[in-house]
């Protein structure tokens, strides 16, 4: 009796690990979000006042890649060794790393997108409307509907 207990504690107890393993596995997909036309156009607005040179992405951000890099790009499902420096568009800096690694799949949509766009070795400047950063929220020190700036070097794709 003793043995028929056991075995059924060690099925049930199987049951649960198994579904609780399935359940914290993440299909990984790339990013395809896109930005609203309105936070499109006030990050275009900004962008323009600034009178550098970028790249309109579809999604609704716009970019400079400084230096391209080499080798394989990441995915938004990478894991990413970076150099970076986060600012409001009023200049104040709210964050920065050196040789910080994260997985994209973890970080803002912004992020996931745009950091693909260059290789290891590469130099990127992401200008990111509100929908693909920090949103309505806002993260600490970033407002509630903010336009970023990230000037992020990609040392490493893992």
């Amino acid at each position: 009796m003793n043995m028929k207990k056991g075995f059924f504690i060690l099925l049930i107890a199987g049951s649960v690990l198994s579904s609780c393993i399935k359940s914290t596995v993440q299909p990984c997909n790339d990013v395809t979000v896109t930005a609203p036309a309105t936070e499109v156009a006030s990050l275009r607005a900004y962008v323009e006042t600034l009178g550098v040179t970028t790249v309109e992405d579809p999604r609704g951000f716009f970019y400079t890649v400084t230096v391209a890099g080499s080798g394989n790009k990441p995915s938004a499902c990478s894991g990413v060794t970076v150099n970076y420096t986060g600012k409001l568009t009023s200049g104040v800096i709210f964050d920065s790393g050196n040789g910080v690694s994260f997985n994209l799949q973890q970080l803002i949509i912004g992020w996931q997108e745009g950091i693909p766009l260059i290789a290891p070795g590469g130099s990127i400047t992401l200008y990111l409307p509100p929908s693909l950063a920090y949103g309505a929220a806002g993260s600490g020190p970033i407002p509630a509907n903010a336009n970023l700036i990230f000037t992020i070097d990609l040392t490493a794709v893992f």
